[in-house]
This record gives structure tokens, C-alpha cells and sequence, in this order.
């Protein structure tokens, strides 16, 4: 019966015209309210989900390393438990170091980063690269795959791959007061190609055989900087972890890809979290439009509400008459920004509708991805700040005293 009233109340033609007009134009600011939440979040979605692939791309799905220091010693039958573990695949022992990289006798410093042949397998460098061709080791010369913008700065020409590179870095135990020459380690590389992922890697990293990186640092078999491992493509990475930690102990730290991200995914998600909130702001203001057009609805039903309470209805029940129909205003705004805003989703990802500037995108348009979770999280707050607006007029309706005048 409660539905009956609303549902009759917002349809029904009113004796006073900007009654109507109020009540759709606050329709309408809902809508639009909804569907521009909707498009932004889904477009933060978007760009979370692009970033998040390209340092897929480089970094694992989960991490081992050292709680101190920078070294960590795996026996080979630790080695072989890990691969029995539930969700692993593959993993790759990395050893990662600062060096100082001359080409042409121009000085650069960069990241070395070693790795063994199961790289490949735990990380899709391999599927990004953009010149040459990934190899670190070819008949024992060692070879280094650069990154994009650090191949460009230091001027190497991947047709001329018979050029070496000279690496050096610091000796170990060599003091401080050591000559040069007594103080680093030094060793060339061959240029084999050029990967581009994103900035960060693309400006530091050069990635080689991990033989060579341990006999430049005089490390033994089976010490690394790291050990990285994929896991199954259904596979929980937080399961994983807690196997590893468990196994490993505290020697040792274990991150899923998100920890090894952290500060970046939770700057993301702080950005999305506070344009929802302005946006939800926006939303409030849109229902200030609900509070008018209910005062004047209920000014407008006063003798409706009147003859209900003479028939026997008590106050709860006129207070939720009209709290719903702030909900039935609120809700229809709702449907039809739903809709606008999936139509103009759906649009942009087939068609690509709003080009992003510039050429230096690894992608030309805004990318969109629609969650269900931002839906539900949408429509509360929507029906939230409906139930809110509604209130006011509700309860003054519902306190109206009857007046019943004698014929």
C-alpha cells in the first residue's frame, strides 16, 4: 500500500505545475549525478587495471627477500619445496645492483638486474621488447636487454650489437680509501635488445644473466637478491605467501605484487576514494532539489493525508509514504543514470569515444572497466542521500494534525 501512495503521488498530475517540474528536474540532477559517478570510476577502474598490467609485466605475482641485508641464501632443497607448494609454477633467483654503465665512454648508472632462464616464465619482458631480441647469455659472452629510454639516453645502437658495454661496480670488502681500480669490480656486456613497459623500468633497467652479475659480485651459487614466483592463473597470492612465510620463517619477507606496489595502488585508490566523495557532494546538493519538491508535495496532499488519518493511518505509516517516495525520486534518477552511464561505458570501450592527449600513451583513449561493486556502492549512497533528503518533509507530513471541517 506504502508503494501504492508513492508511486500514485509521483505520476499523478499536481494542481501546481512547478510541482512536477521540481520533481523531474531533481530526477534529472540525480541521473546526472549518477551517471558521471559511474563513468569516473569506472574510468579510475580503467587506469588501475592499465597500470597494475604493465608492473604485472615486470614485477612477480609474489617475491622473496631478505628481512636484512641484501642477500639471501636458498638451499636446493628449500628450492625444490617451493616448487612442490600448491599454486606455484615457476621461479626465478634475481640478483639486482647499482652499476655504473660506460658506452662510448659516456658514463650512466643504472639497475642491473640478473636473472636466470626461468625469467621468462615469471615476468612478460620478454613479450615487451621493441628492438633486438631477449637474450642475456650466448655461448657464454653475456648479453643485457636495456630499457626503451635508457638505451635512447645513452646512445646505443641495437644494429651495432658487436659494441660492448663496460659495467662496473663495487667490490665487495674494498674500503672506502681504495684506489678506483682497487675499488670496483668491472666487466662488458653486449647489447641484445630493448624492452618498454613503463617509465620507472624503461629509464634504469638492464637486465642480464645472473652468472654474470655473481661473478662480477663475487657471490656463490645459490645467494640472490630475490627469488620471484608465478603462480597459477586461479591461484591465491596471499595463500602462496603465507606458505612461503611459514616455511621461510621471519629471515625472510614475502610480498604479494601488491605490497611490492603498495604505495602505488594505495595512492590510486586514495584518488578514486576522494573523487567519489566529491562527487557524492555533488549528489547531496542535487537532492536540496527532492527536499523542495517534497515540501511541496506535501503541502500539496494535506488533505490527502488528512482523510488517512481519519480512516485510521498513524503517523509511521505517512512518514514512510512519503520516505518513499524520496526513494521512488531517488531510485528512477538512479535507473536512468545507470543506464546513461553504461551506454557511455560501453561506448568509449568499443569506440574509444574521448581520446586521451598527446602520443606518448601506451594507449589513445580513456580506459574504461565497469565494476559491480561500484554499482551496489553507487546505488547506496544514492539511496542514502534520497532517504536523507526525504526525511524532513516525511516527518513534517506525518505530524500534521487532521482538520476535518463539519458540512
Amino acid at each position: 500500500m506504502i508503494w501504492q501512495f508513492a508511486t500514485r503521488y509521483f505520476w499523478a498530475k499536481k494542481s501546481t505545475n512547478a510541482i512536477n517540474i521540481i520533481a523531474w528536474i531533481s530526477v534529472c540532477a540525480i541521473a546526472v549525478g549518477t551517471a558521471a559517478l559511474f563513468i569516473i570510476l569506472s574510468v579510475f577502474n580503467g587506469f588501475s587495471e592499465l597500470v597494475a598490467s604493465l608492473y604485472s609485466s615486470f614485477y612477480p605475482s609474489v617475491k622473496v627477500m631478505p628481512a636484512q641485508g641484501k642477500q639471501i641464501y636458498l638451499e636446493p632443497s628449500t628450492l625444490r619445496k617451493i616448487q612442490a607448494l600448491p599454486g606455484v609454477v615457476h621461479f626465478s633467483e634475481v640478483i639486482e645492483e647499482k652499476a655504473v654503465l660506460s658506452y662510448n665512454n659516456e658514463p650512466t648508472i643504472a639497475i642491473l638486474k640478473g636473472v636466470d632462464s626461468n625469467y621468462i616464465y615469471v615476468s612478460g619482458v620478454k613479450d615487451k621488447i621493441v628492438r633486438g631480441k631477449y637474450e642475456t647469455m650466448v655461448e657464454g659472452m653475456p648479453e643485457g636487454v636495456f630499457g626503451s629510454d635508457l638505451e635512447g639516453a645513452m646512445g646505443i645502437d641495437m644494429t651495432r650489437s658487436d659494441i660492448p658495454v663496460t659495467v662496473y661496480v663495487p667490490r665487495p670488502g674494498a674500503g672506502a680509501t681504495a684506489l678506483p681500480e682497487e675499488a670496483l669490480n668491472s666487466d662488458v656486456l653486449f647489447p641484445a635488445g630493448a624492452f618498454a613497459i613503463q617509465q620507472d623500468f624503461n629509464t634504469q633497467y638492464v637486465i642480464t644473466h645472473i652468472d654474470f652479475l655473481r661473478r662480477l659480485l663475487s657471490m656463490q651459487p645459490g645467494q640472490m637478491s630475490a627469488l620471484e614466483i608465478s603462480i597459477r592463473p586461479h591461484a591465491s597470492d596471499r595463500d602462496v605467501q603465507k606458505s612461503l612465510q611459514l616455511m621461510l620463517g621471519n629471515k625472510f619477507v614475502v610480498q604479494t605484487r601488491f605490497e611490492q606496489n603498495q604505495s602505488l595502488f594505495a595512492i590510486m585508490q586514495t584518488e578514486k576514494w576522494v573523487v567519489y566523495l566529491i562527487l557524492s557532494f555533488v549528489l547531496v546538493i542535487a537532492a536540496f532539489n527532492m527536499i523542495g519538491s517534497l515540501s511541496m508535495l506535501v503541502i500539496e496532499k494535506q488533505k490527502d493525508v488528512t482523510i488517512l488519518k481519519a480512516m485510521g493511518a498513524n503517523d509511521p505509516l505517512i512518514l514512510r509514504i512519503f520516505l518513499a517516495e524520496g526513494l521512488l525520486i531517488a531510485g528512477f534518477g538512479a535507473l536512468i543514470g545507470f543506464i546513461l552511464g553504461f551506454t557511455i561505458c560501453v561506448l568509449q570501450q568499443r569506440y574509444g569515444i574521448l581520446k586521451l592527449g598527446g602520443t606518448s600513451f601506451l594507449v589513445d583513449s580513456f580506459p574504461v572497466s565497469m565494476h559491480f561493486q561500484d554499482f551496489l556502492l553507487i546505488l547506496m549512497t544514492i539511496l542514502g542521500i534520497g532517504l536523507a533528503a526525504s526525511w524532513y518533509p516525511a516527518r513534517r507530513a506525518a505530524r500534521q494534525s487532521i482538520e476535518l471541517k463539519a458540512s
